[in-house]
């Protein structure tokens, strides 16, 4: 299965469209939630934009993961030997416990300083998986 993705000559392109939304779907809805974090937006309800947001988060987080890890499939061996792919997968590791210390500590309820940072943190991590990912392609 993995040999026809490299023979193919849509499904490695496709994958990267899939895997290219999934980013836009967790960053523009990321982004979204910092704005209302950090007090912008104030008329609508944390709440429901919290609510509306992390799914749709989930949503691009499930496409990115299963079109990455389609993509990592067909070359396996070069991309562990990629400095890139590595920093990018260690951003991964620590934006996801980020999200969690987040979410732990009940942050979208207090929505204080830690809470601002801590979306600002999201914020340079996933800017960094960005430049990490693109950067795959020249290593």
């Amino acid at each position: 299965m993995f040999t026809a993705l490299s023979a193919h000559p849509w499904a490695y392109p496709l994958l990267e469209v899939v895997h290219l939304w999934g980013i836009a779907l967790i960053i523009g809805n990321l982004m979204a939630l910092e704005v209302r974090v950090w007090g912008g937006a104030a008329q609508l309800p944390v709440s429901a934009l919290a609510r509306l947001s992390l799914v749709l988060v989930a949503l691009g987080f499930a496409l990115a993961a299963g079109s990455g890890l389609l993509m990592f499939a067909t070359q396996p061996e070069e991309l562990l030997a990629n400095r890139a792919f590595l920093t990018k997968m260690a951003l991964l590791l620590l934006a996801g416990c980020n999200a969690a210390w987040f979410h732990g500590r009940r942050s979208l309820h207090r929505l204080d300083l830690t809470a601002r940072l801590l979306m600002l943190l999201s914020a340079l991590l996933w800017i960094g998986i960005l430049l990490a990912g693109r950067w795959i392609a020249y290593i």
